[in-house]
């Protein structure tokens, strides 16, 4: 049992108790169970971290938040809270009671938050106050909360996954365009693969990167990690194959480095932009490639590439990627938070957000700005309408990105290691996940 088997217990320990509990954050007095107004001149804010660093988005939010409190007179404090401590972070405040009035989070976990009736629900009366649903794009709304009920956040940020690659390497190695196929893929990596250098990066250390593979890929072989009724099905043949395959670009094709399998801090995105790596597949890679001093000219993106060209579920290239702002049902200042969810969700703040960040705006009417129009956000905008689906919007959502991830991860390890990773091994693997997600 390794290390990371032993965390995954802790976390989903947590997230099973979270379940459990209905009581929200922000400590104020309610009288119809959504907030109160005790403290009107004050909001506090967590944030992921969307830019390149801690400071990058306090550089970013900052002047955003000093102009919605000369607009209001509510004072936001910022706190950002990187992506490896989020959830936990989220799961302390949602049982103890000690938390923000608004934060981010993943759109993957909207269900799982949902269920503890913790967050505000965006019913037809709230969502009226910041302009109506219908201002939102359908991806990125189905990706919200559990279906037939009341999203439990607004969609702030949308992603996609898509394949970078660097255009002088390609060049270099007699490659004309980008692979379509996943055996393409395999076999221009061989190619790009030599003097020190690889044909792609991977982040084998992040569970959550692994997670949204294992599901990409899963979909690609007809795999879902849960049935209808939500319960899970993490061992399946197309499951296996997926996650096999994900894993066997470290440990049987050898075209990514086994230090890839320690990888967690967005190292790859570093290793892509320094030229040690020709491929990479990544959310929105533009803002972490310029400040690793990669040039746009200098790389290209297309979408992931499927096992056959095809249709439907199996044409799959990304899950549907993105960042929710959620409200704290019992904030203590819940005029303020609906306020500032009005601010944050307005074209101007989607507009200077998002280009800031290299996302797409998930309010349709902030699209249209020419800075979404570069070549990388037209590939992932096509790929978020039409070839992309909402990860699982069921409660344990969460609990699948933390079981399946770190067994990916453990898998990685294992192939950086010299060990041989088989069809057995990785369901061996995913079924030891499945039985810790049923304790």
């Amino acid at each position: 049992m390794r290390r990371s088997r032993a965390r995954n217990a802790v976390t989903v320990t947590a997230v099973a108790a979270l379940t459990a509990v209905t009581a929200a954050c922000g400590g104020g007095s309610t009288t119809n169970g959504e907030g109160s107004n005790d403290k009107p001149k004050e909001l506090t804010y967590w944030a992921s971290n969307q830019g390149t660093s801690i400071a990058h988005d306090k550089r970013v939010l900052t002047p955003e938040l000093k102009r919605f409190e000369k607009q209001t007179g509510i004072k936001v404090k910022l706190e950002v809270i990187p992506w490896d401590s989020l959830l936990d972070r989220i799961l302390a405040a949602t049982s103890s009671g000690q938390g923000p009035d608004v934060l981010n989070i993943g759109n993957t976990w909207s269900a799982s938050l949902q269920a503890t009736g913790a967050l505000l629900p965006w019913d037809d009366a709230h969502m009226a106050k910041v302009g109506g649903a219908k201002r939102f794009t359908p991806s990125a709304l189905a990706a919200a909360g559990a279906p037939q009920k009341d999203p439990a956040a607004l969609p702030l940020y949308s992603l996609a996954y898509g394949l970078y690659y660097n255009k002088k390497m390609f060049k270099d190695a007699g490659i004309d365009e980008p692979p379509a196929t996943w055996d393409e893929l395999v076999k221009d990596g061989k190619k790009l693969t030599g003097d020190g250098k690889y044909g792609i990066a991977v982040e084998g250390g992040d569970p959550v990167e692994n997670s949204h593979h294992a599901f990409i890929l899963g979909k690609q072989h007809g795999a879902d990690f849960f049935d209808p009724s939500g319960k899970p099905n993490f061992d399946s043949p197309g499951a296996v194959k997926a996650v096999k395959q994900y894993v066997d670009l470290v440990a049987a094709e050898k075209i990514a480095p086994p230090g890839n399998a320690e990888y967690a801090k967005r190292e790859s995105v570093r290793d892509f932009a320094t030229g040690k790596a020709a491929m990479l597949m990544w959310q929105a890679a533009a803002t972490g490639l310029k400040s690793n001093g990669m040039k746009p000219d200098e790389y290209g993106v297309a979408p992931i590439p499927v096992q056959t060209p095809g249709s439907g579920e199996k044409g799959t290239r990304s899950m549907v990627a993105g960042i929710n702002l959620a409200v704290f049902k019992n904030t203590d200042n819940i005029d303020g938070a609906m306020k500032f969810a009005k601010f944050m969700t307005s074209d101007k703040e989607q507009r200077t957000l998002n280009e800031a960040y290299g996302s797409i705006p998930p309010v349709k009417s902030a699209q249209s700005d020419k800075a979404f129009d570069t070549p990388d956000l037209k590939v992932l905008r096509e790929v978020l309408t039409t070839s992309s689906a909402p990860l699982p919007q069921v409660k344990d959502e969460s609990k699948f990105e933390t079981l399946v991830g770190n067994a990916t991860k453990d898998l990685f390890a294992d192939a950086a290691a010299g060990r041989k990773v088989t069809s057995a091994t990785v369901e061996k693997e995913l079924s030891a996940a499945q039985q810790q997600m049923r304790k």
